[in-house]
């Protein structure tokens, strides 16, 4: 047995997309076994295979009205135990000792909320054994186990989360977050041709930009390492080119880091709202009840003792929020629901934005000069957001983006406001993260 070397530890998360069918499984295998050249140790963390997921979702809504809950972890755990097999299976047919493990295999610890379950700890005894045993470990994204033995998940994008928590679990040098694109760029560059790559940012410009829209990278993940100071570096997992870089000590300038969008959202808007103390909390919290995620809330002045209250939620969680309207019309708390899918997100985020004077008029006039208009505006101090039309979000990303970063398909780094370093380098001193990890609070790909 060797000795374990946490200096030497490769904790490395692959996406969906990126073991999608059996050859892209074979092509994850042979990058692994290139890596071994410089990482004497290596923990895998695995999506399901491509769309599996989703297949799963649309089996159960044939079955169920509301597929939710303990049988909807039991099932969505079914794809990445199923994708962890296929890879230690083509590592094994290559001569490389591999392990493939679930969540409760090693330990990933979760409290008990079913389908959005927050990591409470990491037992990281049957890693190092693992390790110890010369084995590449490959692990199960997305699952976690309560203390009573239940499967749970870590909602959508949860591989992230698991790639993470492992890394901050081990002390790990270093998070690698491999994908279908190159690293994190200044918009969608399906959208935006002359979208560019950012070498490097801060743990806080990520966890605003994935929260936002971006969807390379989940926010849970990113406060994770940012808590226990691990690198992170999102790269292709087609070619060793070096991607983005996110982590702590980056120089930053008031200025603009990157445009997110999103197309999955839904505006709410109550109406005749009674204008009494704590109906605006009795709302909130029958929405908290039904796991619905509040993004962005506006409160109309009193008018004739109602109000008006509207709020940005996910486009999937309507349902929820239309079963809670005759609650509400029937305790007279609401006169109507109003219900809009054609609407979308659109936001800069960076260093400082909220409070350099100047930034918001520039993108609200981006905005204008191709005919946008601005429904709800959203400010905070790395964010402007704003609601518009779904149709115009293509057209208004592409403006903002020119607005900040003109057409050049140059690097972002003097835009992005970050001193570039060398990719690699020694690891700060960070907080041992010992065998435990936290569900902090917090991708469009398959890679969960």
């Amino acid at each position: 047995m060797s000795r374990f070397e946490r200096s030497k530890l490769l904790v490395q998360k692959y996406g969906g997309s990126s073991v999608a069918t059996p050859e892209h499984i074979r092509k994850v295998a042979d990058r692994i076994i290139a890596c071994q050249a410089e990482a004497r140790h290596m923990v895998v963390a695995v999506s399901a295979m491509g769309k599996t997921t989703d297949q799963l979702i649309s089996m159960a809504s044939q079955v169920s009205s509301r597929p939710a809950g303990r049988e909807m972890d039991q099932l969505l755990a079914c794809g990445e135990t199923i994708a962890v097999s296929l890879l230690s299976l083509a590592l094994q047919d290559r001569g490389v000792p591999a392990v493939s493990l679930t969540a409760s295999q090693v330990g990933i610890r979760t409290d008990g909320s079913f389908n959005r379950a927050r990591i409470a700890k990491v037992d990281t005894g049957r890693l190092v054994h693992e390790l110890e045993s010369g084995r590449v470990v490959i692990v199960a994204g997305f699952q976690g186990v309560t203390s009573d033995h239940e499967i749970t998940t870590l909602g959508r994008g949860g591989g992230d989360i698991t790639g993470a928590a492992l890394a901050a679990a081990l002390q790990a040098p270093v998070c690698e977050i491999c994908t279908d694109v190159d690293g994190v760029y200044t918009a969608d560059p399906n959208v935006v041709d002359t979208a560019r790559l950012v070498p490097e940012m801060s743990y806080e410009a990520a966890i605003e930009l994935a929260a936002s829209g971006a969807k390379v990278l989940h926010p849970r993940a990113a406060e994770i390492c940012m808590q226990y100071d691990v690198p992170i570096h999102v790269r292709s997992t087609f070619h060793r080119r070096q991607g983005t870089w996110i982590r702590g000590g980056v120089m930053e300038d008031a200025a603009v880091v990157g445009i997110t969008s999103d197309k999955k959202i839904a505006k709410v808007t109550l109406l005749e709202v009674r204008d009494e103390p704590g109906l605006a909390a009795a709302i909130f919290r029958d929405l908290a009840r039904e796991d619905v995620n509040v993004r962005l809330i506006i409160q109309a002045a009193a008018t004739h003792d109602r109000n008006r209250i509207t709020f940005v939620t996910d486009n999937d969680q309507v349902d929820r929020i239309k079963e809670l309207e005759s609650t509400w019309r029937k305790r007279h708390i609401v006169g109507e629901v109003l219900v809009d899918l054609d609407v979308a997100k659109i936001a800069i985020v960076g260093s400082r934005i909220a409070s350099t004077p100047g930034l918001a008029a520039r993108m609200f006039t981006a905005l204008a000069k191709v005919g946008v208009n601005i429904d709800c505006i959203s400010t905070s101090e790395m964010k402007v957001s704003c609601v518009i039309g779904r149709t115009d979000l293509d057209s208004a990303v592409r403006a903002v983006h020119a607005e900040f970063f003109g057409t050049s398909r140059q690097t972002a780094t003097r835009a992005a406001g970050a001193t570039k370093r060398p990719a690699a380098r020694k690891a700060a001193p960070r907080k041992a993260a010992a065998q435990k990890t936290t569900g902090a609070t917090t991708r469009r790909r398959s890679a969960r």
